[in-house]
């Protein structure tokens, strides 16, 4: 899951390195597959080598010469990078700022007070709300970097299981992501199909509240019995550096630490930033008009977080009695846990390149055209298929949007709308090795491959079928 321009041109515009069988491509996805998962649990080889020797695996077995397969993951590799590496640097600086400032304390200590109240059994919730409203104008890789300050402090200083909050988070970006208008990928269905915005966003809503309520806070009780882990102390950043105890706060030598409303409004600077251009590309819808230029601009991800880190800068930094030496100094320090995490997504972007471009969605996208089933289930396998053999929501979502449009064309409006969730939730399933976002979360929660699988692949599968049952139920309402 990259920035939607890398993602069509993954999913269009790079022409295959091979035209191997559909058999020989199945085999060879299979065995790429497979070539990452034995060096990653039986040999323990490091996930970035071992996505790159799975990458190159995937080529031989494929038949790809191995020069095009070695560009093929190089550029997956530099177009991921490029699309969320410099995201993710700037939202480790925000998230370093906010946790040294005492910032991300006050948030902490405000949500355990309101919430804890009922015992802890609101937190949970508190945490979907939360990562809902934000992700919904955010790519995945953007929330979640916002996010986990926030989670996995409420995660130690509560003392709870990390599964327990991370997983309504991470419910509440990845619903936003494959179902509610205005994030990207929604709209690139709506646009393919010619689905009416409004009907979309409606049904949309109707389609995400139970989905993240069944994926979210009810899954996660049955997530932190199977996978009991803490909060990552490498990922902790306290005021001195070292990382922080169940029952620390922020060290002694700050004189104060910023307000609760200073906080929030740093954090959602980013995400007011980002909604804003998505409802002037919609109501305005004209590249030459001036205010939807400006906010083109002030809007991008890159823009908007790099804004929020300098607004950080004052309003944090300088609001906790930050020096500018201390300043850069947590800048500097900021940087150093996030090179591993980098450098691992982009290799599951590569393999995920070398995946398409050796002709694996293509041969999704042909097989499935003899497929007789409804329209709406049909939409839904496609995007499922694209999904698991490609690893990327989006490209599964432009894929299978382009294929089942034609079937719109005597479909009502509320229908059309449904083919577009329907779309969606089949993006979403089972995130698995070919997936950036699936070595994000992994890193950042430091959990291993299974114990990612039982719990973000099982989320993400959940949200997919949870999504397409409540779509086949209001097929049949309206």
């Amino acid at each position: 899951m990259t920035s939607l321009s890398v993602e069509i041109l993954a999913a269009g515009a790079t022409a295959p390195i091979t035209s191997a069988g559909n058999a020989r491509l199945g085999i060879a996805v299979l065995a790429g597959i497979a070539v990452i998962v034995l060096l990653i649990t039986r040999y323990k080889l490091h996930a970035f080598l071992a996505l790159t020797l799975g990458s190159l695996a995937l080529g031989a077995f494929a038949g790809a010469p191995l020069d095009k397969a070695i560009t093929s993951f190089t550029t997956g590799l530099g177009n991921t990078v490029a699309g969320v590496g410099v995201l993710i640097a700037l939202g480790a600086i925000l998230g370093k700022l906010l946790a040294d400032s005492g910032g991300a304390d006050q948030i902490v200590d405000t949500i355990l007070a309101k919430a804890g109240k009922s015992g802890g059994r609101a937190m949970p919730w508190a945490m979907v709300v939360i990562a809902s409203l934000i992700g919904l104008p955010l790519f995945f890789e953007v929330g979640i970097v916002l996010l986990i300050p926030v989670v996995l402090l409420v995660a130690k200083r509560g003392n709870y299981s990390l599964m327990r909050i991370g997983i309504p988070a991470l419910a509440g970006l990845s619903v936003m992501h494959g179902l509610i208008p205005p994030h990207p990928g929604p709209l690139v269905a709506i646009d393919a199909v010619g689905a009416n915005l409004g009907v979309t966003l409606a049904l949309g809503v109707l389609v995400a509240i139970p989905t993240v309520i069944i994926a979210g806070p009810v899954f996660s009780k049955y997530a932190a019995r199977w996978v009991d882990i803490p909060a990552p102390d490498r990922m902790l950043f306290s005021t001195g550096g070292s990382p922080r105890t169940p029952a620390s706060r922020p060290s002694e030598d700050l004189e104060t630490r910023p307000s609760f409303a200073a906080t929030v409004s740093t954090v959602l600077l980013p995400v007011v930033l980002m909604l804003a251009k998505a409802l002037v590309d919609i109501v305005v819808d004209d590249p030459k008009n001036h205010v939807q230029r400006v906010t083109d601009v002030i809007g991008s991800p890159l823009i908007a977080l790099l804004a929020a880190v300098l607004v950080a800068i004052f309003t944090l930094g300088r609001a906790a009695g930050f020096s500018k030496e201390r300043i850069s100094s947590t800048v500097e320090k900021s940087l150093a846990p996030i090179a591993g995490i980098l450098m691992i997504v982009g290799a599951g972007g590569g393999f995920k390149q070398t995946l398409i471009d050796v002709g694996v969605g293509q041969m999704i996208l042909d097989l499935s055209k003899n497929w007789s089933i409804p329209a709406l289930l049909l939409a839904w396998l496609i995007a499922v298929a694209i999904r698991l053999a490609t690893g990327s929501a989006t490209v599964a979502t432009i894929s299978a949007a382009g294929l089942v449009a034609p079937l719109a064309a005597d479909m009502s409006t509320a229908h059309t709308a449904l083919l577009v969730l329907a779309v969606g939730a089949g993006s979403l399933f089972f995130s698995h090795v070919n997936d950036a976002g699936f070595w994000l979360v992994k890193e950042y929660f430091g959990m291993d491959v299974g114990q990612t699988l039982k719990t973000w692949s099982v989320m993400e599968t959940i949200i997919s079928v949870v999504a397409l049952g409540f779509v086949l139920l209001l097929s049949l309402v309206i």
